[in-house]
């Protein structure tokens, strides 16, 4: 029960993090105004480049993956104080991250897409996996010119990559590998609407064309 408590506990304080969002920060802070009023209404890296310009853009991304690094090693070092199994505790922390972004308690529950907290998540949970999902994803954003397209493709791909590496070891950690399906699936999940606009051909490209 008390490690129960603590698991409870350790996603909650990652979800707090995760609920620190950087988009509305930055435009409320600096713009005076508010992201989600503007372009998709999404609070994230790809809507406050578009309204705001690449250094706000910039400045929200790294904020939103700060907070996914973060919620990791934090629940690396609680979990090794309470007794968890480490791995577990920063996968469950990851996942609360995510949807705190996605649903940030401090601004109504209407947050991002979870992507670059994700990535950061990632980063601290298996940097060289994170380095694949890059290596893939960032060729399809340029080809593209759509966010969505590579983002929806590193979520898809990691669950895979993620069995692919606990098979190269020779040891399966199944609650791990549940886990990462979750991140990935809740990701997944939030891009609904980018898939629908793929298919009907008016997602937003990641830039602006000149008039």
């Amino acid at each position: 029960m008390k490690m129960l408590f603590a698991m409870i506990g350790i996603s909650g304080a990652a979800y707090l993090i995760g609920s620190v969002n950087s988009a509305v920060l930055i435009s409320r802070l600096f713009f005076r105004d508010d992201v989600r009023n503007h372009g998709s209404g999404n609070a994230g890296t790809t809507n406050m480049m578009r309204t705001f310009g690449y250094r706000a853009g910039l400045a929200t991304f790294l904020g939103d993956v700060l907070k996914g690094v973060v919620s990791v090693f934090l629940a690396r070092w609680l979990g090794s104080l309470f007794g968890l199994e480490v791995q577990h505790a920063a996968s469950a922390a990851a996942i609360a991250a995510v949807l705190g972004h996605m649903y940030p308690v401090y601004f109504h529950f209407q947050g991002g897409k979870g992507v670059a907290t994700g990535f950061g998540a990632v980063a601290a949970l298996h940097p060289l996996i994170l380095l694949v999902l890059f290596g893939a994803g960032m060729p399809l954003i340029l080809l593209t010119g759509y966010v969505s397209v590579g983002s929806m493709t590193g979520a898809a791909l990691y669950p895979f990559l993620l069995l692919g590496t606990m098979l190269y070891r020779g040891r399966i950690d199944e609650l791990s590998l549940l886990l990462g399906v979750v991140l990935a699936g809740i990701i997944l999940s939030n891009h609904r609407e980018n898939l629908r606009r793929l298919r009907e051909g008016t997602e937003n490209k990641f830039y602006k064309k000149k008039g």
